[in-house]
């Protein structure tokens, strides 16, 4: 929880400074960049979170990170902020929020969705379009991919998930099927 707020007000600052500086979708999306490199790199967040290596040595990292993405000065100075007050762990949590933000301004929602494997472009475009409609804002799929699902998709959108995946409906069948806690069969319907 001390985390989600210490993101929520960065990420409301980082917000307002975008704004103010008309960079923001460009200031958002390098932060959300750095911060996916960031969660990908054991060898980078160990670095940065140890408390042994040094502020400059942190500094001089994250310039040369920053140099190598082609970050602008903004972010460059936001990651050096983190770095300062010791809060690069909570930049995910921070870029999480900065999307969910710019998403509601502009009306998006996200929705994650898993498959088993990977599907065609055109069934993610046919999926995209149905969530859309029955949520009537533009919708953005998150896709992963999850082989223990069997088949079938789950999409989650804020609470609410949509499950038909293969592996939920034979859970649903086994709970069907297996005799209740007193001993007894259920009843057919």
């Amino acid at each position: 929880m001390v985390n989600t707020n210490v993101a929520r007000r960065y990420a409301a600052a980082i917000l307002e400074i975008g704004r103010e500086s008309g960079n923001l979708g460009a200031l958002v999306e390098e932060i959300v960049f750095f911060a996916q490199n960031y969660q990908a790199s054991a060898e980078l967040r160990s670095a940065l979170e140890n408390p042994l290596v040094s502020y400059e040595a942190k500094r001089a990292i994250l310039g040369d990170i920053a140099d190598q993405l082609g970050l602008g000065q903004t972010a460059r100075n936001t990651l050096l902020l983190l770095n300062d007050r010791r809060r690069m762990r909570v930049l995910p949590d921070i870029a999480q929020q900065l999307k969910e933000k710019t998403d509601l301004e502009r009306g998006v929602v996200r929705a994650s969705v898993t498959t088993a494997v990977r599907l065609s472009e055109g069934y993610y475009a046919k999926l995209q379009a149905e969530l859309e409609k029955m949520t009537g804002k533009r919708v953005v799929l998150d896709r992963r991919e999850d082989p223990s699902i069997i088949a079938g998709v789950i999409a989650r959108i804020g609470d609410t998930v949509i499950d038909g995946s293969i592996r939920t409906q034979l859970q649903e069948m086994k709970h069907a099927l297996l005799p209740d806690a007193s001993g007894s069969a259920p009843s057919p319907a």
